[in-house]
């Protein structure tokens, strides 16, 4: 459930941030053929579609925190009440790197 609703809103993240990205650069498109007030007004929304994508990014990265948090707090509780099945889930693990890394030489 946690995985269907991060990549959800990851990708709702990425298309607007992509939309403002392609608008700002319209905006500074046209800017270049302006002159004058219609070009200041041209950049100044710009700078405010770039402003507002960057305030998405700062929420994209405060929430792909806040997931890596929650997985590693379950993690963590997974291996307190599961001590054991931890230790042998590392230890197969280690052993398939081992015998990958024997087999490269």
């Amino acid at each position: 459930m946690a995985k269907n609703k991060f990549n959800s809103s990851y990708q709702a993240v990425t298309q607007d941030f992509n939309e403002l990205v392609k608008d700002a650069q319209m905006l500074f498109e046209e800017a270049t053929t302006l002159t004058g007030e219609k070009a200041n007004e041209a950049i100044k929304r710009g700078m405010e579609l770039l402003e507002v994508a960057s305030k998405k990014l700062h929420e994209a990265q405060n929430s792909v925190i806040n997931s890596a948090k929650e997985a590693s707090d379950c993690t963590e509780v997974y291996v307190k009440e599961n001590p054991w099945r931890a230790i042998g889930a590392a230890v197969g693990v280690g052993l398939v790197i081992g015998v990958l890394l024997g087999r490269r030489r």
